[in-house]
């Protein structure tokens, strides 16, 4: 048997999953919504108190840093390095200017304000961190929000096990790692069109799940969260979502938003199973390449 502890944090529901009746389960779920607490302090981009919205707001000159926010800012440059470009820290402005100027509730309630034509990304390769300081060229502006949240589903799946959990799955939104001597468990894979609607099951023994939609995160037609860096603009891509498997939830983030911007080809080289436009499902759970 499972049991389940449910908070919202980083503007989505939070769930720990873990054996049943354990005496550590308390201790665990209070260590998840600690670090979920600190986390989203550090990264959201929607207080203007936290470490992102400080160091943006000084884009241009030397920033200090913590050795978290450097850690998962030196990760996002890798990926962006690895997928030329297609992962890209650096597309805040262009999310802005597409409408997702503030907290995605507000955003859907109208509270939001005017669209504006696309924003050039692509300079995550001028950002520059070494010894705790980072500077982000003049204008440019990181968006951190699906790597940070990745990392953060990664330490508090150890927080778990830390605080006396044999096994745990953390889920944020979708996005989870499974760690510990864990049973294989069934994770079910919504439709990205009607999200009620379970689309397939995905049976995972270890590692994580990572999906990115055009359709989930959408406030009018063509305007959503998944900014392609090579137009600046919200994608166009034969996918509506992709669901994709790596070992870490970090590494699925990014292997996620690649696929969809990728599109169905997406499907030959990852462990993913994806949805079209036309509402085809493909799974490819092979060894990815």
């Amino acid at each position: 048997m499972i049991e389940t502890h449910a908070f919202r944090a980083m503007g989505t529901g939070i769930q720990l999953l873990g054996p049943e009746d354990h005496p550590a389960a308390p201790a665990a779920a209070q260590a998840v919504e600690q670090r979920f607490t600190e986390e989203e302090q550090r990264f959201s981009r929607f207080r203007s108190d936290s470490e992102l919205s400080l160091v943006n707001a000084a884009a241009g000159s030397p920033t200090p840093v913590s050795p978290a926010f450097a850690e998962v800012v030196l990760l996002a440059l890798d990926a962006a390095a690895a997928t030329e470009g297609l992962f890209d820290p650096t597309v805040h402005d262009a999310l802005v200017a597409a409408g997702y100027d503030r907290d995605f509730d507000e955003v859907l309630a109208g509270a939001r304000g005017s669209l504006h034509p696309a924003v050039p990304c692509g300079r995550w390769a001028e950002v520059e961190v070494d010894a705790g300081v980072m500077r982000l060229p003049v204008s440019v502006h990181l968006d951190l929000g699906g790597i940070a949240k990745g990392w953060t589903v990664d330490l508090a799946a150890y927080d778990a096990l830390e605080a006396g959990l044999p096994w745990a799955l953390v889920n944020a939104g979708g996005d989870l790692r499974l760690v510990g001597d864990a049973p294989t468990l069934e994770i079910a894979v919504e439709d990205p069109e009607q999200p009620e609607r379970e689309l397939l099951r995905l049976r995972l023994a270890d590692g994580a799940l990572a999906t990115s939609s055009v359709a989930k995160r959408s406030w009018a037609p063509g305007r959503h969260h998944v900014i392609d860096p090579r137009t600046g603009a919200p994608a166009e891509t034969d996918l509506l979502q992709a669901t994709v498997w790596a070992p870490t939830c970090t590494q699925a983030e990014i292997l996620a938003t690649r696929a969809l911007l990728e599109g169905s080809v997406a499907a030959a080289s990852l462990r993913c199973a994806v949805v079209t436009r036309g509402g085809d499902v493909l799974v490819a759970f092979q060894e990815a390449a």
